[in-house]
């Protein structure tokens, strides 16, 4: 297979896949879910294919959208290049793990040929948005994210917690690719392209600075929405109803990771704009202060791991605000994608194995139930809280020493802080649910999942430790892994260590051998109100505001627009029926005085 066979067929598998199972395969769902996994497991393989290609080899195009040259033209179009290369192999390694997990996680689910299609649906998707080559392309496939999104979240629609949390998705992220959607046209508008090399090569040119800012702060929109950023953040945490394989691929590596690479894919963009980085940076950093205090409160085991994913994008989104910090966010996108994948499967095992309980205070004890699990979630935890020379470590240190050489001392000390929160919370969440003694009877009788659900997890554990040491992270060239092997003990080594020995120690000596939350503090479990917030909001400006109109409509516009026309034609009617009688002398009585009336009206 050439470079345009691997490239075009990587993109098309999912989608045929997706299609088989809805149009032929649904009534046999273990036949369903073994294509969906086949289908995914040779998306792997091409994306190792595709990993070996040349950057710039030739991939045809296909012409789509054609207007004249003067006016618009848009192509289906494949790029490849390093950033493209590294992030389809997250997708498709990522998601083939998934795959498997699901066959163990979702084998007597009545709705499993429904599910595996909306995972290929969404492979489909996500490697649209990850090949394209222009703005218009990656925007169709943006919204296709969406929809795949809304449809696995809402896989168990028949749980109003489920079905509520697939539309507040939807309808969250639609506003924030609306001001995408505006981003883009403006680019066009600025560069007159909308493909990602034209622009690159055409944005140093731009003589409307103020314009550009607002044009790369719209694009922002769509990464605020799909990343979960601040004020956009708050369906992820809710996404947490669909199943935990789902979690795991769309909320921890995948989906929500798009925002992250739509940004590193026009960094040129972001380069231009001063004022537009700056506040991206300051997006992201607020975003991973804010979702790092929620998580020291929460009980919901998979809570704690979605705001932990808010955090921890919040990173790497302030690091696509810092100069010189776009590939360090997208090294800290690789790492974090294996060792949160592997969290939230972990936490899959784990809430399948104590009956479907989801609260880490009903748990305790799992170390000697499920070994293999413990000692997987583990290397995860490890990795998030970045123990030195895990692959977490020297990503989270690539971003923190961008910021730190980029001037922004204030953005670092926010860094540094969610450094110390992150081991806090982590290490809270594996002491209560792992160490100590049962605290229920599902904890007490958990046992190990079966292969089939915990081969990914020592595969993913493996890739948590030691993702920074593949060929595959030099290939997004994150920055200062070229020479991740040799620490540099400078200011951010020691306020980082620091940092994570206080976190663990504070959890350890606070939560160790209790049965019950010591601290307390409402503003963090409540989430700042937001959601409260977002509710008065809505029954302000839309619940409100709608009861008016209905008034305006019941009690002014249908009686007097409406019913008043109405009734001046019916009393019309009856009165024109008067005359109606029926007799022959009575209507030529009428006639003779028209005739009169008609008469006496021509003489006055």
């Amino acid at each position: 297979m050439d470079a345009n066979d691997i490239a075009w067929c990587l993109l098309l598998f999912p989608l045929i896949s997706a299609a088989t199972i809805l149009l032929g395969a649904k009534r046999w769902p273990g036949l369903s879910a073994v294509l969906s996994t086949g289908s995914a497991l040779v998306a792997f393989g091409l994306g190792v294919a595709f990993l070996r290609l040349g950057e710039g080899a030739e991939v045809r195009s296909y012409p789509w959208i054609d207007l004249g040259e003067d006016l618009f033209r848009a192509t289906i179009g494949l790029k490849i290049d390093p950033l493209s290369q590294g992030m389809m192999i997250v997708v498709t390694g990522v998601g083939a793990l998934v795959h498997l997990f699901s066959l163990g996680y979702m084998r007597e689910d009545a709705g499993k040929a429904r599910y595996f299609a909306g995972l290929s649906l969404f492979m489909f998707s996500m490697t649209g948005i990850v090949l394209a080559d222009n703005f218009a392309m990656m925007f169709v496939f943006w919204e296709l994210v969406g929809v795949s999104s809304y449809i696995l979240i809402g896989h168990w629609y028949e749980k109003n917690s489920a079905a509520d949390a697939a539309k507040k998705a939807f309808l969250v992220n639609r506003i924030g690719d609306f001001g995408f959607m505006i981003g883009i046209l403006l680019v066009w508008v600025l560069t007159g392209s909308i493909y990602f090399d034209q622009i690159a090569a055409a944005a140093g040119g731009v003589k409307n600075a103020s314009l550009l800012n607002v044009a790369v702060l719209l694009v922002f929109c769509g990464a605020v929405g799909k990343s979960a950023q601040l004020p956009l953040h708050v369906w992820l945490p809710d996404a947490m109803e669909g199943p935990t394989p789902v979690s795991a691929l769309i909320h921890a590596a995948t989906m929500v990771a798009a925002g992250v690479y739509m940004l590193a894919r026009v960094s040129f963009l972001v380069g231009t704009a001063e004022m537009a980085a700056h506040t991206i940076a300051w997006v992201g950093a607020l975003t991973a202060l804010a979702a790092a205090l929620m998580a020291t409160q929460q009980n919901d085991i998979k809570r704690i791991l979605a705001y932990s994913t808010l955090s921890q994008l919040g990173y790497m989104i302030m690091a696509q605000g810092v100069a010189g910090g776009s590939d360090a966010g997208m090294f800290h996108l690789f790492t974090h994608a294996w060792f949160k994948a592997l969290l939230f499967l972990g936490s899959g095992a784990v809430i399948h194995a104590c009956h479907h309980e989801q609260d880490i205070w009903k748990m305790g004890g799992l170390r000697q139930k499920m070994p293999i699990t413990f000692w997987t979630f583990a290397a995860g935890t490890a990795a998030l809280i970045a123990v030195p020379l895990t692959s977490g470590f020297w990503s989270k240190e690539a971003i923190l020493e961008a910021a730190h050489e980029d001037g922004m001392h204030l953005i670092y000390a926010v860094g540094i802080l969610v450094a110390f929160l992150t081991p806090f919370y982590m290490t809270r969440l594996f002491v209560v649910a792992f160490l100590g003694k049962p605290r229920t009877d599902h904890a007490g009788h958990a046992h190990e999942v079966t292969p089939v659900m915990w081969a990914p997890l020592a595969i993913l554990a493996v890739m948590a430790v030691f993702s920074a040491y593949s060929p595959i992270a030099h290939t997004l060239e994150a920055r200062g892994h070229a020479d991740f092997g040799h620490l540099h003990f400078g200011l951010t080594f020691w306020l980082s260590l620091a940092g994570l020995v206080a976190g663990v120690l504070g959890a350890v000596k606070l939560y160790r051998g209790v049965d019950a939350d010591p601290v307390n503090i409402p503003v963090f479990a409540r989430k700042f109100w937001l959601d409260e917030i977002y509710l008065f909001l809505v029954r302000v400006f839309q619940d409100f505001v709608g009861m008016i109109l209905d008034a305006i409509d019941r009690y002014v516009v249908d009686p007097v627009f409406v019913r008043f026309p109405a009734l001046c034609a019916m009393g019309g009617g009856y009165l024109l029926r008067l005359f109606q009688v029926g007799n022959l002398q009575g209507y030529a009585w009428l006639f003779g005085a028209g005739v009169v009336a008609l008469v006496w009206l021509l003489i006055s």
